[in-house]
């Protein structure tokens, strides 16, 4: 991907009008390991896959809380991530000394934004090479939010980020009409599903590897309470606790689509003529 003269600060434009430094950052959020992000009308979850440095290694840490009515999930550099979520921090902090109040998500993801475009325009400095999936509820309901490196921000009902996501996009475009009536135990079979189709063919998804996080009301909470409204409702699940949705996923999309082309394939050889359960063929009689 060398691209000369063009790529050697991020304050030079191609001839094309292109940043290439910005390009190169959002390839490292392509290489991250995969996040879904998906929400509701009463809820927003976060389901990320976990990865390893090495055999030796514990798994890295996918899930950050900002706030008790934030967390993100991020695909890209962890440093860079861990810098991010402390300025994030630093702001929701200081929005509950200053106004004793929780921070709005419009208002965290602006101040983000604004943060990282700088670095796209500053010589000697680089874009942050990490994206965030940021979910919260806060006074006007839960919320989804996805960062990239240009600093551009936008609010989704469904998101993922990472390497293979297009596969997990794909799922999540297809059962859409579904997520905004969905309870919190739905959402994360949704989001379990959309994570496994962005696993190699023939690799399973690892309990171990996965992490989910969710905002919203519990169970058996008010959804006029005040406590939901400010969104003091933020978990995180991992290893174990996980394992009564595992059991629920069911069959993948791609073995689905096998069983459905397997079904057709004996449908047509049942249908099909058999010359061995035909009569034998009559002699004619002599004229």
């Amino acid at each position: 991907m060398f691209r000369n003269t063009y790529d050697s600060d991020n304050t030079v434009f191609s001839p094309q009008g292109r940043l290439h430094q910005v390009e190169y950052a959002l390839e490292a959020v392509k290489q991250g390991a995969a996040v879904v992000g998906l929400r509701s009308k009463t809820h927003a979850v976060l389901v990320a896959l976990k990865r390893a440095p090495s055999e030796l290694a514990d798994y890295q840490r996918k899930m950050l809380k900002i706030d008790q009515h934030i967390g993100v999930g991020f695909a890209g550099l962890t440093s860079d991530a861990r810098v991010l979520s402390n300025y994030m921090r630093q702001l929701a902090l200081s929005s509950r000394l200053t106004y004793a109040r929780a921070l709005p998500i419009s208002r965290l993801m602006s101040a983000l934004a604004d943060r990282a475009q700088l670095n796209t325009m500053q010589y000697g400095k680089r874009p942050y090479g990490v994206g965030f999936l940021v979910m919260g509820v806060d006074d006007t309901g839960p919320h989804l939010y996805e960062f990239n490196p240009t600093g551009n921000c936008f609010e989704y009902y469904a998101m993922s980020l990472g390497a293979r996501s297009q596969s997990a996009k794909t799922y999540l475009e297809r059962h859409y009409d579904a997520f905004p009536d969905a309870d919190r135990d739905e959402l994360i079979l949704h989001g379990l599903r959309a994570l496994r189709e962005t696993v190699p063919q023939g690799k399973a998804l690892e309990i171990a590897a996965v992490s989910v996080a969710t905002v919203g009301p519990g169970a058996d909470a008010d959804l006029e309470s005040s406590a939901v409204r400010s969104g003091q409702k933020y978990t995180l699940t991992e290893g174990d606790a996980l394992q009564t949705w595992f059991e629920r996923l069911g069959p993948t999309e791609r073995e689905q689509a096998a069983s459905a082309r397997a079904a057709a394939g004996d449908a047509q050889g049942a249908d099909a003529p058999s010359d061995a359960n035909e009569p034998p063929e009559q002699p004619m009689d002599e004229q």
